[in-house]
């Protein structure tokens, strides 16, 4: 039995991991230009499909019948295909976003809730957030009577949802508001599931409000549109151990800390335990510039390097799954601790300072100094500190252990 994902442009898709978890190994992905939908549809070789952006809507004539929530939604993104030849049409996007709620512990009941968008994740935020009992309900868009202009007429909103694709891979420096308007916020949650934390997630978190991304979301639509594929009931557990898996792909590794105090080893000693990319930023700015970090500093100034290694890092932290070495400086601009922090897991490398190379480092000449001037960063940028006193093979054993205890304990 064939199953498979239709979509325009699927090169992120994460949807081949999520079947393989729950037990759907023939999955496959179709991208498809408009005139081949209906082609790929009615070819008669499929048992299921998930439906993604473009098609959720155009699909919907070729369905012989339509679930509730999908008829009620206007939008499907599950077919089953009968033995009939019939199409039935389902919606299980509702079904990850109320879970998504629920086990976050959102409180959704009396509560304000604006929605950012007007399309059909938007409707499907608010149908959701009507039937977890919401107080009141409001959409704000760029041209509709409640826009980012007059942000201060929803200024007691207590549930933020984005259902827009701003902050959304490539464009993963954008965010579709601030959130300093909104005194009362009690959650945000963002649908956007790459990068894995959003600007506006980052503001909730600097706020201390409870958040969630979008990749729960995902995992949990997948276990609902199986059961409808199989024709039988998947234990709600599976949702966990499909989200860590896709935890595991996506979230990266970016070790942080002074110059000398390992990175470059470590993250290559990472890499090959995790079976990885890795990138040395160092390595990156020096293969495009042509000279090396030291040798900018020297001729430009250090201020003319920060700005390529910011330009460097936040392209190189667009990108999930991968172990990152940064330079000793990389994290004293906010901007880019903000982009390590969207898809990786930041480990601060800590060594004596008596232990620290210097050699070839025009910035490391007062190591005390030095250290006290960037600690704070590093405390700003890091989730772990690791001490650093072992190989780094050991010191690389250390991280992966932390990596994947912390995966399998998350759940958004």
């Amino acid at each position: 039995m064939r199953y498979g994902l239709l979509g325009k442009t699927l090169a992120h898709s994460h949807s081949p991991l999520i079947y393989a978890q729950l037990g759907i190994a023939d999955y496959r992905l179709f991208e498809t230009p408009p005139d081949g939908v209906e082609s790929l549809i009615r070819g008669g070789e499929l048992a299921g499909l998930n439906v993604t952006i473009p098609y959720k809507k155009t699909v919907m004539p070729f369905c012989d019948t339509l679930s509730d929530t999908a008829r009620r939604l206007g939008n499907v993104n599950v077919l089953r295909f009968d033995s009939n030849g019939r199409i039935h049409g389902d919606n299980t996007d509702y079904a990850g976003l109320r879970a998504t709620l629920l086990r976050g512990g959102f409180a959704v009941e009396g509560r304000k809730v604006a929605i950012l968008g007007t399309g059909g994740a938007a409707q499907t935020a608010a149908a959701v957030a009507h039937d977890l009992g919401a107080r009141t309900v409001v959409h704000v868009s760029r041209t509709g009577e409640d826009n980012y202009g007059n942000l201060d007429r929803r200024a007691d909103a207590q549930l933020l949802i984005n259902a827009t694709p701003v902050g959304m891979y490539p464009n993963c420096d954008a965010a579709p508001l601030s959130l300093d308007c909104f005194e009362a916020l009690e959650g945000v949650v963002d649908l956007v599931y790459n990068p894995l934390r959003t600007r506006l997630l980052q503001q909730a978190m600097q706020r201390g409000v409870r958040c969630a991304g979008g990749l729960f979301m995902l995992a949990e639509q997948g276990r609902a549109a199986a059961e409808i594929f199989l024709g039988h009931a998947i234990d709600p557990a599976a949702t966990n151990r499909v989200y860590a898996a896709l935890l595991q792909k996506v979230e990266g590794i970016a070790l942080v800390g002074m110059p000398g105090s390992g990175k470059t080893a470590v993250a290559q000693a990472v890499a090959a335990l995790m079976q990885r990319g890795c990138i040395d930023l160092d390595a990156s700015i020096a293969g495009q510039e042509g000279k090396s970090p030291a040798q900018i500093i020297e001729q430009d100034g250090e201020s003319a390097f920060r700005t390529i290694e910011a330009e460097v890092l936040q392209s190189a932290a667009c990108e999930g799954g991968r172990v990152m070495a940064t330079g000793g400086g990389a994290v004293l601009r906010a901007e880019n601790r903000a982009a390590l922090r969207q898809n990786s897991r930041v480990y601060w490398l800590k060594r004596p300072l008596s232990e620290l190379e210097t050699t070839g480092r025009p910035l490391s000449k007062d190591l005390p100094a030095l250290y006290e001037r960037r600690r704070p960063a590093y405390e700003a940028a890091a989730d772990v500190m690791i001490d650093t006193q072992q190989t780094p093979e050991e010191t690389a054993r250390k991280i992966v252990e932390e990596f994947y205890e912390y995966t399998r304990t998350q759940w958004a």
